[in-house]
C-alpha cells in the first residue's frame, strides 16, 4: 500500500484530496458523547492541510435509509473537527449534501490548506447499494470532487461501499496514518505474535464473536470470556444461567470450541462468579439497583448476570498479568451503569498494569476505556474499528483494504 508520506513527498499543494474517514461517533441529540474517532483521523487531515491540499472529508454516521435524516447529520462533527484541526487548517467548512450543489460549490471554493466535510455519505442510496452499477454511479460523482484519494476510515474497510471500495479504483490512492497504524497492529496480533498471547472477549452475543474465536483458537494461548456471551459458554459447561442473555442455538458450537481448545492446549477462562439482578438496569436513569454476587454455577432462576464478579475480575487480571500480547474486544458487563462496571474496569486496569503489547479492539471497549476515565496512552493501541478488527482477525479479506493495494 502506498503511504500518505509518499503522497506528501510528491506534493499535494493545490490538489483536491478526498479523505474517507470514519466519523461515526455516538451522539446524544447533537452532542458528541465520544469524539475518539474524530481525534483518530485528525492527524491525517491536518498533515494534508498543512501541506496545502484542499481536503474533502467524507464519512457515514449511523444507518439512515439512503435519504437525508437530520438525526444522522454530520454538522456537529464538522464543528468538532474544526476545533481539533485548529490552526492546521486555514478554514473548516461543512457541505450540507454529499454530491449536490452544496458539495460542488463548497469544494470548488476551497483554497489551499482548507477543509470541508461532506454531509453523511449514507444519505445517498448509492453508498451502500448491493448493485455494483448503482454504487459505481455514486463513486463517479464522488470522484469528480477530487484529484487524489486517502483511505483512513478503518472502521468501514470491511464494507463494500462506494466510498470505501469503488472510489479508490477511480483515483490515485494511498492509506492515511490511521489505517497504516491499525494494519500494523493487527499484523502484530496475527503474525509472529509475542507470547503468551491472551485474548479477552466480551459483549452481548457470542454469535458476533464465533468467527474470531474459531480463527484465534489456532493462535492464542488463552481466551478469556466475559460479558453477555459468557452465559452461552457457561451453559455449554452445563451450568444453569437463570434469565441471563443466552443463545441456546449456539451452545453446541461453543461446546465444540471448548473441546477443540482442550486438544490444542488453549486455555479457556470463564467467569467463576457474576454480579446479577432481577431485571436489566435503567442505564439512562443511572438509578441504584440491587445487585448480588453469586457463583457462576449458581445463578438463581429469577436473576440475570450483568457483570463478571470480583473473583472473576481478579482471575482475569492474573491471566493477563504474565501475557506478552493482549487483545481485548467487548465489555465484561453493562459498564454504562456503575453497579455493573467493575468487571470491565478490572480488565482495563489489568491491561494498564501489564507490560504486554495491549490492544483495545474498538467499539464498546474503546468507549468503556474513555467513559471509565482511563488514559488512552496507557494502552498499546486503541482501535477505531471493532467490526473491521474482528473480521481481519477472522482471516477475512477486507474490501476497503484490498481496494487500497497498489
Amino acid at each position: 500500500m502506498k503511504t500518505i508520506d509518499e503522497l506528501l513527498s510528491e506534493g499535494v499543494a493545490g490538489k483536491r484530496v478526498f479523505v474517507r474517514a470514519d466519523l461515526n461517533v455516538p451522539l446524544d441529540g447533537t452532542t458528541i458523547t465520544d469524539d475518539g474517532r474524530i481525534r483518530a483521523v485528525a492527524p491525517t487531515i491536518a498533515k494534508l492541510a498543512e501541506a496545502g491540499a484542499r481536503v474533502v472529508v467524507a464519512s457515514h454516521l449511523g444507518r439512515p435509509k439512503g435519504a437525508p435524516d437530520p438525526a444522522f447529520s454530520l454538522a456537529s462533527v464538522a464543528r468538532r473537527l474544526g476545533e481539533l484541526l485548529g490552526d492546521s487548517a486555514k478554514k473548516t467548512e461543512f457541505a450540507t449534501d454529499t454530491v449536490g450543489e452544496s458539495a460542488k460549490a463548497t469544494v470548488a471554493g476551497l483554497g489551499d490548506g482548507e477543509v470541508t466535510l461532506l454531509e453523511n455519505l449514507r444519505f445517498n442510496p448509492g453508498e451502500t447499494a448491493k448493485d455494483d452499477a448503482e454504487r459505481g454511479v455514486f463513486a463517479d460523482e464522488l470522484a469528480r470532487l477530487a484529484d487524489l484519494y486517502v483511505g483512513d476510515g478503518f472502521g468501514a474497510v470491511h464494507r463494500k461501499h462506494a466510498s470505501v471500495y469503488d472510489l479508490p479504483a477511480r483515483l490515485p490512492h494511498c492509506v492515511g496514518y490511521l489505517i497504516a497504524a491499525e494494519v500494523n497492529v493487527l499484523r502484530r496480533l496475527t503474525e509472529d505474535v509475542a507470547r503468551p498471547y491472551a485474548v479477552v472477549l466480551g459483549g452481548a452475543k457470542v454469535s458476533d464473536k464465533l468467527g474470531v474465536i474459531d480463527h484465534l483458537l489456532e493462535k492464542a494461548d488463552r481466551i478469556l470470556i466475559g460479558g453477555g456471551m459468557a452465559y452461552t459458554f457457561l451453559r455449554a459447561r452445563g451450568y444453569e444461567v437463570g434469565s441471563s442473555l443466552l443463545q441456546e442455538e449456539q451452545v453446541p458450537v461453543v461446546r465444540e470450541y471448548l473441546a477443540r481448545a482442550e486438544k490444542l492446549g488453549v486455555e479457556f477462562v470463564l467467569p467463576v462468579d457474576v454480579v446479577a439482578a432481577r431485571e436489566f438496569p435503567d442505564v439512562a436513569a443511572q438509578a441504584p439497583t440491587e445487585p448480588v454476587t453469586v457463583p457462576a454455577d449458581a445463578i438463581p432462576a429469577e436473576m440475570m448476570g450483568l457483570d463478571i464478579g470480583p473473583e472473576s475480575g481478579r482471575l482475569f487480571a492474573s491471566k493477563i498479568a504474565d501475557a506478552a500480547t493482549v487483545f481485548w474486544n467487548g465489555p465484561m458487563g453493562v459498564f454504562e451503569h456503575p453497579d455493573y462496571a467493575a468487571g470491565t474496569r478490572a480488565v482495563a486496569q489489568a491491561l494498564v498494569d501489564s507490560s504486554a503489547f495491549t490492544v483495545v479492539g474498538g467499539g464498546d471497549s474503546a468507549a468503556a476505556v474513555r467513559i471509565l476515565g482511563f488514559d488512552e496512552k496507557a494502552f498499546g493501541h486503541i482501535s477505531t474499528g471493532g467490526g473491521a478488527s474482528l473480521e481481519y482477525l477472522e482471516g477475512k479479506t477486507l474490501p476497503g483494504l484490498a481496494a487500497l493495494e497498489d
